[in-house]
């Protein structure tokens, strides 16, 4: 069996080809993204870890959230942003974790 000179760009093609779908990762449903989206959630307990938001980046979520005059700011030994802040008239403690997740109590 004899191969000209396009039998191997044509191989090299359908090994390509075939490789692209898989090399294509979807980001939507990741099972732990550190950020999920730009809107705060409330959970009933903030996650562990290691949080890169600035002092003002957490306190920017906490007043996109509804929460008014945010005070006492500071990390936690769990990495969680802790404060006192005030939310439909009533003084909560609250919490942001590095997935921009909002905790009161």
């Amino acid at each position: 069996m004899k191969f000209g000179p396009t039998t191997g760009v044509v191989l090299a093609l359908l090994v390509t080809a075939s490789a692209s779908p898989a090399l294509a990762q979807s980001t939507e449903g990741s099972h732990n993204p550190a950020v999920k989206s730009s809107a705060p959630h409330i959970v009933a307990a903030p996650a562990r870890g290691s949080n890169s938001f600035t002092q003002a980046q957490a306190r920017g979520r906490l007043s996109k959230a509804g929460y008014l005059h945010v005070t006492k700011l500071m990390k936690d030994q769990s990495g969680a942003w802790t404060g006192s802040a005030t939310k439909g008239g009533k003084h909560v403690s609250v919490a942001l974790d590095y997935k921009g997740n909002i905790t009161t109590r």
